[in-house]
Formats: structure tokens, C-alpha cells, sequence
């Protein structure tokens, strides 16, 4: 099947960017051509970790605030989640998860374990996401933590013992789909 992109433009940029499409693609009726116009929240790459603690036996998450959430009745806005963020233009993605979990727990990572990728939502957002698996000890925190103050990031370290996890998820408690799926693929593999 084909596709072409009869027109594309920026309609937004700042810290994103929104483009709007003019596609025409083949169709599933035969012959047919179709043609649409699309928008798209263009995010590029993402990498997410799950962090394992082996000497405390726990899972290493954050908390923090994000407002997209609380356009949502009855949600105050706080996710717990695993470690995650935007990848650079050109940059390897084991290279971010080392400098994400830098910036946002203070863990040294030395070896992963590549899970998979996925788009997180491409019915609106270009997003694709790198996933992989690490462990750690208590030792390795060697930084900081806690988020760039250069970006207004507030995060805390969360350690959940690795036994909580599967009534966490049972319960509903994760809200966050990448975290959803990291902990699911911990829990069929690890």
C-alpha cells in the first residue's frame, strides 16, 4: 500500500510543534485512492526505563506534575512513572536513558537491556517510544536527582518494593501507559 503527502505545514511551534497534512493513501477497497487531512503533535523519539534496585529489591519510579493530566474529572495531576524523556536530534537513545536517569533520579546506569519501541498514541502524536530495562544498586545513586532546574523540573524518587507491583497495576494505580507497559514486560520477564 502507498501513501503521499500532498501538503504539510507548521501550524504551531514552540515547545512542540503541530503540523497539518494534506495525504492521499491507497485504500482497502481496491483501487481507491483516499485523501485526508490529519494533524499531528510532532514529538519525535522518547526514551523510557524501568529501573530495577536489586539490593533493596524495588522499583525505581518518579512522581511528578503533569497538567495535560488534570483536564481529566477527578485526577489531581501527579503520575507516578518510570523514568522517561525526549530524545535530541541524532542522539542515541541509550545515551539519553543514561542522561535522564541522571537528571531525573541521580542513578549511574552501566548496562540495558532493550524491551522495544512503540508509538504511544499515533492517532494524534508522531511520538515513538525506545523502551529498555536496567538494574541498579543504592550505590549507583550518585547524583542529584530530582529534574533540571533549567526546565522546571520537580521529580521525586520513589522506590516501590518489586512485590507491590502487580496489585498496583490490578488496582489501577499507574495511569502512565509507558509505565503501564514497562511494569507488565518486568512482570512476564524478570
Amino acid at each position: 500500500m502507498k501513501y503521499s503527502i500532498v501538503k504539510e505545514d507548521i501550524v504551531y511551534k514552540d515547545f512542540f510543534t503541530v503540523k497539518k497534512a494534506t495525504i492521499t493513501h491507497d485504500s482497502f477497497k481496491g483501487d481507491e485512492q483516499i485523501e485526508v487531512v490529519r494533524e499531528c503533535l510532532d514529538r519525535g523519539s522518547a526514551i523510557a526505563i524501568v529501573l530495577v534496585e536489586k539490593d533493596t529489591d524495588s522499583i525505581l519510579l518518579i512522581n511528578q506534575f503533569r497538567y495535560p493530566t488534570i483536564m481529566h474529572r477527578n485526577f489531581d495531576g501527579w503520575l507516578l512513572e518510570i523514568v522517561a524523556g525526549c530524545m535530541e536530534i541524532g542522539e542515541d537513545p541509550m545515551e539519553c536513558a543514561r542522561r535522564e536517569v541522571e537528571e531525573e533520579i541521580g542513578y549511574n546506569v552501566k548496562e540495558m537491556e532493550f524491551i522495544g519501541d512503540y508509538f504511544a498514541s499515533p492517532g494524534g502524536t508522531s511520538e515513538k517510544v525506545n523502551a529498555y530495562y536496567a538494574e541498579v544498586n543504592s550505590t549507583d545513586k550518585i547524583f542529584k536527582g530530582g529534574g533540571l532546574d533549567s526546565e522546571q523540573e520537580d521529580i521525586q524518587l520513589i522506590k516501590l518494593p518489586i512485590s507491590e507491583i502487580k496489585g498496583k497495576l490490578n488496582n489501577h494505580t499507574f495511569k502512565d501507559a509507558k509505565t503501564i507497559i514497562a511494569l507488565q514486560w518486568l512482570l512476564l520477564n524478570k
